[in-house]
């Protein structure tokens, strides 16, 4: 009988052993799962900051104003400015115009639409459309319409590239008079 007691308490021994491996694997299998799910979250974080800072890279000098065309007429009360688009597609541009202490804030898409009290240079179109890759468009906002008694003191704008508003790319704090 003594042989028979050895035996079973092998098999004991064997079925104890084969539990600490199951509970490692499962350990193992657990931790994987957990390094995946981290893994996914961290990396979809990363990436929509890389599209956000691929959209508005290089950005600055592509899409300006231009100085020469930036006047404000102080007999007609029209203020002139005049956006330029390097080599770069751009959605839209966010202009802000400040005079006196407060300012006014519109945005120029592709698509033509009205924006009160703003129409183009030379036409005086009101279909307000932005500048095409490659090119630069002047537009005339008449300062009393818009609610400003004075000359304005500065402008600046910030493009929209897909659909994430970048930084401000330019702007002119001294007005010249036309």
């Amino acid at each position: 009988m003594p042989i028979q007691f050895n035996q079973k308490f092998r098999k004991i021994e064997n079925k104890k052993g084969l539990s600490a491996i199951v509970a490692t694997l499962i350990l193992v299998a657990l931790v994987m799962v957990i390094v995946a799910i981290v893994w996914s979250v961290v990396n979809n974080i990363v990436k929509g900051g890389m599209e956000e800072s691929e959209a508005c890279f290089g950005v600055f000098e592509k899409v300006s104003l231009n100085p020469r065309y930036t006047c404000y007429n102080s007999s007609s009360g029209e203020f002139r400015f005049s956006i330029s688009i390097g080599d770069i597609n751009v959605d839209e541009v966010l202009v802000g115009i400040s005079a006196e202490g407060s300012s006014v804030t519109f945005k120029i898409s592709k698509t033509a639409s009205e924006i009160n009290n703003l129409v183009m240079y030379p036409s005086e179109s009101s279909n307000i459309t932005l500048p095409s890759k490659n090119a630069g468009l002047t537009y005339v906002l008449n300062m009393s319409g818009a609610g400003f008694s004075e000359a304005p003191d500065s402008i600046s704008i910030a493009p929209v590239i897909k659909n994430i508003q970048c930084s401000e790319s330019d702007s002119i704090n001294e007005i010249e008079s036309c």
